[in-house]
């Protein structure tokens, strides 16, 4: 303490510029002065180290003291690096330039397409006139669906997007009351095809659809042509309980396709994609499509095309029935393709004696079935059975079964409701899909099917056409019209109903018109 005040003591009076000792003489001359002085009215501070030494930009002992122990937490928060200004400063712009950056960008509408579909909307509205016999109302909401469907072949905006502005454009203009909008939305078939969505993902998060895809590479993929039919015969034995196409074929196949190709050097990287893999990618592409339309529960879509055929008449059409309709024509097709394929596109490889031991060693990687693979076979086994006797022999509906299945993956947490919210394809559907239906009905209830059936039967009778003549040619307008739709569902939705109320309209047995026109909604030629 007592070296602390004489180093106070000295640094003031250097300070001040001041001797230590001052002669006797020169100190009685400043008290004299300071007496002659006239007193000050009011007393200054008193002038302390610490206030003495900030004037003169100092800094005082307990000053060092806080700046040490603030650049010490300063470089303990930057994980021991002591940072200066000029660091911080950058480091303040980097972390407002990297929120700038994540800031998401905004995709507005597309103007052209969009004025495309709504002049056409419009120029059916106020150009054209009313026919006789269709109110009002029947046309308005006919304009709002045409523009719905040219929306989304042009896709100004996402199919569920555009599908919710065509159904708030019907409700701002009094053309459907909120109950009509979303009457659809209440359908046992939109919960359906939502449900086996959710059945889908089962098949993909345990792995069971790769696990039966590498089984039979294993014991019959020793050539390419061997390798097809064994994929096809994977396919369709997956295809009745993943009703699925995108997750079956993107999700279950396309690993195992991938996997089998590179192992013997089929390798789109390597541009040796030609060996194998282009045929099996194609082949598993055309065997998917025949598979869709074996199966009634192939397809999401095919479970709309029963919903809609029931309400024009077309009733009886089961699990059993679609697939005595489908099996000769489906089967044989299915049988056919790999080797028709095989000779129009042949691959560069016809021995793969590879692939039986790269699926073999896949298998020894998979592992034993775990329990969440037991569970889903088992779960698919019971559906099966359940839609093709339930409804027969229990009473149980197609809805209420994959309600049922999906309610047993979801107690056995073989999937978990947190998988069910990441399946955006679900809930995107449910809403754009209920919207269009929901629209398409309301024509019907309206008269608008009835009345178009009516007028094109008139025009093919007038043309001297017979009801096999009428159903070829419908049946290729409306597989032409396929192309323009990125969806089958959507085609399903918005054409079905149209061209089965014209084909019955012309003479063709309802039955035959609604199971042909469903399975040529899954013919897709790339």
């Amino acid at each position: 303490s007592c070296s602390l005040s004489y180093l106070s003591l000295s640094m003031l009076a250097a300070t001040c510029k001041l001797p230590s000792r001052a002669p006797k003489q020169a100190r009685a001359t400043t008290a004299s002065r300071a007496r002659l002085a006239p007193r000050s009215t009011t007393t200054p501070p008193p002038r302390t180290l610490t206030t003495h030494l900030a004037a003169n930009g100092e800094t005082t002992p307990h000053a060092h003291t806080r700046d040490r122990r603030a650049a010490k937490r300063q470089q303990n928060d930057q994980g021991g690096v002591p940072t200066s200004s000029t660091a911080l400063s950058a480091s303040k712009h980097a972390v407002v330039a990297a929120a700038a950056a994540e800031k998401p960008s905004l995709t507005p509408i597309k103007l052209v397409p969009a004025a495309a579909s709504i002049a056409l909307g419009l120029a059916i509205r106020f150009l054209l006139p009313i026919p006789a016999g269709v109110t009002g109302q029947a046309w308005s909401l006919l304009s709002i669906f045409v523009g719905t469907i040219a929306g989304i072949v042009l896709n100004p905006l996402p199919v569920g997007a555009w599908s919710m502005c065509s159904v708030t454009l019907a409700l701002v203009t009094k053309t459907l009351t909120f109950q009509q909008a979303f009457s659809a939305f209440t359908l046992d078939v939109v919960w359906l095809i939502v449900s086996v969505f959710f059945i889908a993902r089962a098949f993909v998060k345990t792995g069971l659809g790769n696990r039966v895809g590498f089984m039979f590479a294993r014991f019959f993929g020793k050539t390419t042509l061997g390798l097809g039919y064994a994929l096809t015969a994977a396919e369709a034995i997956v295809a009745p309980g993943l009703p699925s196409t995108a997750a079956r074929h993107g999700g279950v196949m396309l690993p195992v396709i991938l996997s089998l190709s590179k192992a013997c050097g089929s390798d789109p990287a390597k541009g040796t994609e030609k060996k194998m893999g282009a045929y099996l990618i194609q082949n598993s592409l055309q065997c998917c499509n025949l598979t869709s339309g074996i199966f009634l529960t192939g397809a999401a879509q095919n479970l709309l095309c029963a919903r809609l055929a029931e309400a024009a008449g077309a009733v009886g059409i089961t699990f059993g029935s679609w697939l005595l309709a489908s099996c000769v024509p489906g089967f044989l097709a299915l049988v056919l393709t790999p080797y028709v394929l095989f000779k129009i596109y042949p691959p560069e490889v016809t021995e793969t004696p590879d692939a039986p031991t790269m699926a073999a060693a896949k298998l020894e990687e998979m592992g034993p079935a775990t329990s969440g693979e037991k569970i889903t076979l088992g779960v698919v086994a019971s559906l099966l059975f359940l839609w093709i006797f339930g409804p027969g022999l229990l009473g149980v509906s197609a809805p209420v079964t994959a309600l049922l299945g999906l309610s047993a993956l979801l107690c056995s947490g073989v999937i978990s409701w947190q998988d069910c919210l990441q399946e955006k394809g679900a809930w995107d559907t449910l809403l754009w899909f209920s919207a269009l239906v929901g629209m398409s009905a309301q024509l019907e209830t309206f008269g608008i099917i009835s009345w178009l059936a009516n007028n094109v039967s008139t025009m093919l009778a007038g043309a001297s056409m017979s009801w096999p003549m009428a159903f070829t040619v419908l049946h290729v307008a409306y597989f032409a019209i396929h192309y323009l739709f990125a969806s089958q569902t959507a085609h399903v939705g918005a054409l079905y109903a149209a061209f089965l109320a014209m084909m019955v309209g012309s003479g063709v047995p309802v039955l035959i018109a609604a199971l042909t026109l469903s399975f040529s909604t899954n013919l897709l030629a790339p």
